[in-house]
């Protein structure tokens, strides 16, 4: 039976490293994006490209509503979902918490910490034996800002990850015990479009390996934990930063 991924945030970046790599690895895809749907629509070609089948569904991780209908359509289109990748997330404005708005903070926490949570949920009542499921695996895509605290950029950020990381080691513990696995990988400096304007070149050269990470490399560590090569790691935050 082919396996089934779900993808939040699927449509650049990390998240559509992770799409690719996984039809590469025989997976059939759901992705979801929030708004940009024709670039999601691009990924999901070249999943079937792969061979494999691709479902886009532009949903709001933060909106329950959005969620359920998201893991509706995967059951529909494609069959249970054996792996979800927790991957959507926002940054925030960066600045220091003094210059903070309530709005902005609860939307950063609403898809960063309740987004996941939500997901996360809908997954566990497909995949759990206790709910007469086959297992699977959850996969939360966190950041090294988690314990790195992003003092004058984005507390609030690198909170909402922390966040992520106690949710990722308490689910894991959670449900070990009926056939899923949770675990975390908190990239570095990644080359993608969401860095700010000359931060790679800034900051790459400062890190111990003397650049900055790729997404295919984050999508490699997401790939494994995913996989029967990682059957016994559970509960597991796994650095993919170049030793930041």
């Amino acid at each position: 039976m082919t396996p089934i991924m779900i993808v939040t945030g699927g449509s650049r970046g990390i998240g559509a490293a992770i799409a690719q790599l996984a039809a590469d690895r025989g997976y059939d895809l759901c992705i979801s994006c929030r708004s940009d749907v024709d670039r999601a629509n691009a990924v999901a070609r070249t999943v079937i490209a792969a061979g494999r089948r691709a479902v886009v569904v532009q949903a709001d991780v933060a909106v329950d509503d959005d969620v359920v209908r998201l893991f509706e359509r995967a059951d529909r289109e494609l069959g249970t979902v054996g792996v979800l990748v927790n991957n959507a997330g926002v940054s925030g404005r960066k600045g220091r918490v003094d210059a903070l708005d309530r709005g902005e903070v609860m939307g950063l926490l609403a898809t960063n910490v309740c987004g996941p949570l939500l997901c996360s949920r809908e997954a566990i009542r497909r995949m759990s034996t206790l709910h007469g499921g086959p297992g699977g695996a959850i996969v939360n895509v966190s950041s090294v800002a988690s314990r790195l605290g992003g003092a004058g950029r984005n507390v609030h950020y690198a909170a909402s990850k922390a966040a992520l990381n106690a949710m990722t080691v308490g689910l894991a513990r959670e449900v070990a015990g009926e056939g899923i696995r949770v675990n975390a990988v908190c990239p570095g400096v990644i080359d993608t479009e969401s860095q700010e304007a000359g931060r790679v070149a800034e900051i790459g050269p400062t890190l111990p390996m003397r650049r900055a990470g790729r997404a295919e490399e984050v999508a490699e560590a997401v790939l494994w934990l995913a996989s029967s090569e990682a059957s016994y790691v559970t509960g597991a935050v796994l650095d993919v930063s170049g030793g930041r």
